[in-house]
Order: C-alpha cells, then sequence, then structure tokens
C-alpha cells in the first residue's frame, strides 16, 4: 500500500470542505484512486462523480487517469479552468 497526498481545488475544495489529505491506497493509477475516493460516499462521491468534468495533476504536473501513481506522490484534483 502507498501513502499519496491528494490535494482539492476550487468547487471541490469548496464540496469537500478540505484541501489537503493523505490517503492510504493500493490504486495503481489516477482513475482508480478517483474511484476509492468516490467510493467514499457522500461529498467524495458528488465532487469526483465520473459525469463531472474533473483534471488531475501529478506532483504538479498535469496527468491523465491512466497515469501511474507512485508512492509519495502529490495528486491533485480540480475543475477544469475557464477564463479570458
Amino acid at each position: 500500500m502507498k501513502q499519496v497526498t491528494v490535494r482539492y481545488f476550487a468547487s471541490i475544495r469548496e464540496a469537500l470542505d478540505c484541501d489537503v489529505e493523505r490517503v492510504a491506497t493500493d490504486a495503481p493509477t489516477v482513475a482508480a484512486l478517483r474511484d476509492e475516493l468516490i467510493a467514499r460516499g457522500g461529498a467524495h462521491a458528488h465532487a469526483l462523480a465520473r459525469g463531472r468534468a474533473v483534471r488531475a495533476a501529478i506532483d504538479q504536473v498535469m496527468s491523465d487517469e491512466s497515469a501511474p501513481l507512485a508512492d509519495s506522490a502529490e495528486v491533485a484534483f480540480f475543475p477544469p479552468v475557464t477564463g479570458g
């Protein structure tokens, strides 16, 4: 099992009332980690739901959900950013 730091930003942070947490996980990828978090139910299930547009970064690098997770990685979840 690995330990990862999960950071939440913008509307996801607001929905969870949490900006960072340490998570013990066996998830091999970002997608699997997201599914584990969704499985918690409640606010996590709603904020990270599969129908929602959610972006991810690993160690501050934008990543696809198929990206592998390493022990001690920092994973960030945030909504797509728009602006002008």
